[in-house]
């Protein structure tokens, strides 16, 4: 499994408690440390699946999942040239922006599965494609699905988008009610802000409206701007992957203690390969915080890979090895770094699994 990394932008403060390990000696814990394991051997009484083996991970009980299914799917849906690929090729592939622009447009459908913090498959389907029709096996598109994501291009005419997407919505809410709709307001970064605003308010508008004319109030649809030149594309598959999370209350109460006992002003606690930040504490977000963690991990990835080596594991026996306390360091299996800001604040990463 790859590694997760808790990055913390915190003021300068620290404080240290001691506590005995197996060997006698004695090594400095934080009280935030000391809180986490409290947290941790609690963690038994937390809802698990039924498996006869202990799960690394947990997607939870998905509304329309089959038995047995532990990957949550993702479907990315939308008019041809809308964008699609192009969000999947830069969130999941780490394609720079700039090389999507000679992406072909999508014949068929391409399934992705990720494999990270929790597994989850990504279809992009092909946008000149009716799936609704009787030719397909809806039941095996839609079936096992997480999150429907539509992806509406704010620079050209979106009307037909919207029709599409409102009968998608309803021919899903009469077999799949408890689907999430996800609307990706996309290609936002070309339009002034006044413009961007109007858009977004009279995409929000219309298909609320079309909705309610078809008897269906309160649909849980849920709308973002979105652009693959910034964070904000990132930021939206955070909120939408996080909502396939059962044990996001757990992981946030964590990091809110976290905050709490270290005084840091925020937490998040990330995938790396797609920089999207699996769980934050309560506290109210903010963009540039996200994006200076962001870029931050970039540079920790791009530094290791030149200079990082493989750190050697316990042997296979789990007998306990009989090293100096240098040779110690190398067992660690966490990696950590921190940097100085300007305004006399740091932050911190920590690798806390692998």
């Amino acid at each position: 499994m790859p590694p997760s990394y808790l990055t913390t932008p915190t003021p300068r403060h620290s404080a240290k408690s001691a506590d005995e390990p197996r060997g006698g000696r004695w090594r400095y814990q934080t009280p935030a440390s000391l809180t986490l394991e409290r947290y941790f051997q609690d963690l038994h009484h937390a809802e698990t699946p039924a498996s006869p083996s202990r799960p690394q991970f947990h997607t939870g009980r998905l509304p329309n999942s089959k038995l047995g299914d532990s990957k949550p799917r993702l479907l990315l849906m939308g008019q041809r040239r809308s964008g699609k690929s192009s969000i999947s090729s830069v969130v999941f592939h780490k394609m720079p922006p700039t090389e999507t622009l000679f992406l072909e447009s999508t014949a068929r459908i391409q399934k992705d599965s990720m494999h990270s913090f929790m597994d989850f498959q990504v279809w992009d389907l092909p946008g000149q494609l009716d799936f609704l029709d009787p030719a397909f096996d809806v039941d095996n598109i839609f079936g096992e699905i997480g999150a429907l994501i539509w992806v509406i291009d704010a620079q050209d005419e979106y009307l037909d988008a919207i029709n599409r997407l409102n009968t998608t919505i309803l021919n899903l809410q009469r077999s799949y009610p408890n689907i999430n709709i996800e609307v990706f307001i996309h290609k936002v970064d070309g339009l002034s802000e006044d413009y961007k605003a109007d858009t977004f308010r009279d995409i929000i508008q219309r298909i609320q409206d079309e909705l309610s004319d078809a008897g269906y109030e309160n649909v849980p649809v849920n709308f973002y701007q979105t652009s693959i030149y910034d964070h904000s594309i990132f930021e939206a598959f955070s909120k939408v992957i996080q909502k396939l999370i059962p044990q996001l209350p757990t992981l946030e109460s964590l990091l809110n203690s976290l905050c709490n006992n270290c005084r840091i002003e925020k937490a998040y606690l990330f995938d790396v390969l797609s920089k999207i930040y699996i769980a934050t504490d309560t506290t109210p977000s903010d963009i540039s915080s996200y994006e200076i963690c962001s870029d931050y991990i970039d540079v920790i990835v791009d530094v290791s890979e030149i200079y990082g080596w493989d750190r050697p594991g316990k042997i296979e026996n789990g007998e306990a090895e009989e090293e100096e306390d240098e040779d110690e360091e190398l067992q660690n299996a966490d990696a950590e770094s921190i940097i100085t800001l300007q305004n006399d604040s740091y932050i911190y990463l920590r690798e806390i699994n692998k």
